[in-house]
């Protein structure tokens, strides 16, 4: 595993949010973690980031990262690219990725690779772009470093088909070149991507698995997800 999360509570203006979440994440390809709305999907993954506080214990790729500053998590080999995008909307694109650098060789031919949007649109105003125009900034900026883990969280949230499909292709590349821990609702797009999925349910751990076995049992993502699938779609 290249990350472990290990009996991790949250707490949070007196809410029990995580309740002992623990699994795992496999080395190469993707996870996606999976939960109804309130389930605590966004707050694992920033407990994973050091960005609320919390007990238990978080191991990437061997070491202990449990209680350490963002900026050290980070800069350990994990990136991110948060469910709001987390762009500075006054600054242009180019300024906006320049900000992520922290390799001595970015890679921005990758990044243009994916997004030649935002080669094109490098001195325009990120508070100017689209939704999809920003989200492709939001995963840029986490694909210019050669991380050992990229932490996405619903990056399809509110964009258009046309757009869902660019971000998909953008990820489906990633996965064979890093380890992806993926928060999503869009369960086609999970099943295109997905190798394994962790479910949570009021704040614990309630499924892990391949994610084709999970999505392939209609009856059981009903149970656990609120929804069936057919044929790969929601229902």
């Amino acid at each position: 595993m290249i990350l472990d999360v290990i009996d991790v509570h949250v707490r949070i203006g007196g809410s029990h949010i995580l309740q002992g979440v623990t699994f795992g994440v496999r080395a190469d390809g993707v996870t996606a973690l999976l939960g109804r709305n309130g389930a605590g999907k966004t707050t694992t993954v920033r407990a994973v980031l050091g960005l609320v506080p919390g007990t238990g214990r978080v191991v990437f790729d061997g070491a202990d990262i449990t209680g350490r500053p963002t900026h050290t998590i980070v800069r350990h080999g994990v990136g991110y690219a948060p469910e709001d995008r987390g762009i500075f909307g006054a600054l242009t694109v180019a300024e906006n990725l320049r900000l992520a650098e922290r390799d001595p060789l970015p890679r921005y031919d990758l990044v243009f690779d994916l997004f030649p949007e935002l080669r094109s649109r490098a001195r325009q105003p990120a508070g100017t772009l689209s939704g999809g125009q920003q989200q492709m900034v939001a995963i840029g900026r986490a694909l210019l470093n050669d991380n050992r883990l990229l932490i996405v969280d619903e990056p399809t949230k509110g964009l258009a088909p046309l757009v869902v499909g660019e971000v998909a292709e953008a990820l489906t590349r990633a996965g064979t070149a890093t380890t992806v821990l993926l928060v999503e609702q869009n369960l086609p797009l999970v099943r295109r991507l997905a190798t394994d999925v962790v479910v949570l349910d009021q704040g614990r751990v309630v499924h892990t698995g391949p994610a084709a076995e999970l999505l392939g049992d209609p009856e059981r993502a009903r149970a656990l997800l609120g929804v069936a699938t057919r044929g790969g779609r929601r229902a």
